[in-house]
């Protein structure tokens, strides 16, 4: 078995979808599916061609024996949506112009999504290498666009929701990261088949028992401090103010430490913020390498994880999660919906507070941080449910059988 995976993102590039696409092939990689990666020049998320790879039209590499083929991309700091959008098309364009630099045929293509646009050259290179298409959402587009105010022009909104369903119908399976996007596509394509593919993490690379607190006394921590640690994008969708606001109600609680650490299209905004009120506690950090992130998350004593209060949002499981998870890192979780039923309901793995609520916040903090015991039995909790549900050696295993059932 043959298959294309193309997507925008992969590493070096640190993000949720390039951790996942890497691991899930690698993992088929050792089932004996042979697969090769169709991506862009890395930039993601500071928009800049990383070193090595400026002003290039095609590259090839290989990661852990995983062939690599780049194309070019258009990047560009500006974080307008017709910028973002020539960002998305130039790759649309460029995959679809080196078709012929890679050999072979293929059984499928599995296309990410978003950039919903990526669709375009999905379809044609799977007519190029007639293949079938794979097409993984991992968020609803144009729905999430539309909710969130990023897009309203009309035309571009019937346009995208035309391509969106027929990209649905055009795919011999579609998968989904979360049960709520896959029960939407679902419902509205019963005919079709549809898979939940979640995220997950590896069980291995995240054992508490390989990593020391280290890099917590690097940053000048102690160990009477209490480090809160968010890890990820800044941006819009995350309601990041909620972090801040709970640290200025929890002023006087001098061992509390918030780490903020990420890049993403709000950070100068949340920094500047964070400056007015005057917020000492507040530690704003750049992203790692993924090689590092163990040790982060090792050094921090719980996981703040927020969006913001959107209906759109019950239905989505931030990646983040899964890393603090394994490390028996307890979850302040300010996320409705799906993510509060699984972990928090099912896997008794943290704390709820209402999104964007930063007196339930601070008020979670103040449990945590008062009870030691609380703490350590959600962390083993936490640690316990990712097991079950959520190792990615056996996500990657099932995934295999569904692909050996199609036709």
């Amino acid at each position: 078995m043959r298959i294309l995976i193309l997507t925008q993102y992969f590493p070096p590039e640190v993000g949720a979808p390039q951790n996942r696409l890497f691991e899930l092939a690698v993992r088929l990689k050792k089932k004996g599916v042979e697969v090769s990666v169709l991506t862009a020049m890395p930039n993601y998320p500071s928009m800049i061609i990383h070193p090595g790879y400026e002003d290039k039209k095609y590259v090839y590499e290989e990661i852990d024996g995983l062939p690599i083929h780049r194309s070019s991309i258009y990047v560009s700091t500006d974080r307008s949506f017709i910028q973002r959008l020539r960002n998305y098309f130039s790759f649309v364009f460029s995959s679809w112009r080196i078709r012929k630099k890679i050999t072979g045929k293929f059984d499928y293509v599995f296309c990410e999504s978003p950039p919903l646009f990526l669709g375009i050259s999905a379809k044609l290179l799977c007519s190029y290498f007639n293949a079938k298409l794979i097409f993984n959402v991992s968020d609803l587009w144009p729905e999430s666009a539309e909710k969130l105010g990023l897009v309203s022009n009309p035309l571009l909104l019937r346009f995208a929701t035309w391509l969106e369903e027929s990209l649905y119908r055009s795919s011999r399976l579609i998968t989904g990261q979360t049960q709520g996007i896959v029960r939407n596509i679902a419902t509205r394509f019963p005919t079709k088949k549809v898979y939940w593919l979640p995220n997950g993490v590896d069980l291995e690379y995240y054992d508490p028992s390989r990593y020391d607190r280290h890099w917590r006394i690097q940053q000048g921590f102690t160990d009477s401090d209490f480090v809160l640690l968010y890890a990820g994008i800044i941006g819009h969708a995350q309601g990041l103010d909620v972090i801040l606001e709970a640290a200025d109600k929890l002023r006087d609680l001098t061992s509390c430490k918030f780490i903020v650490m990420g890049d993403g299209p709000v950070l100068s905004v949340l920094k500047g913020k964070a400056d007015a009120m005057g917020l000492k506690q507040v530690y704003f950090l750049n992203p790692v390498p993924k090689s590092q992130m163990p040790f982060v998350v090792s050094g921090a004593d719980a996981a703040i994880v927020p969006l913001k209060r959107l209906e759109l949002f019950k239905g989505a499981i931030p990646s983040k999660i899964f890393e603090s998870l394994a490390m028996k890192k307890p979850i302040l979780l300010g996320v409705e919906g799906e993510a509060k039923e699984l972990f928090i309901d099912e896997g008794h793995c943290g704390l709820a507070f209402t999104p964007e609520s930063s007196n339930e916040l601070a008020a979670a903090i103040s449990k945590l941080y008062q009870d030691t015991q609380l703490r350590t039995t959600l962390g083993e909790n936490a640690r316990r449910y990712a097991a079950q549900r959520f190792d990615r050696n056996q996500i990657a295993t099932e995934f295999h059988e569904l692909l050996l059932t199609l036709k």
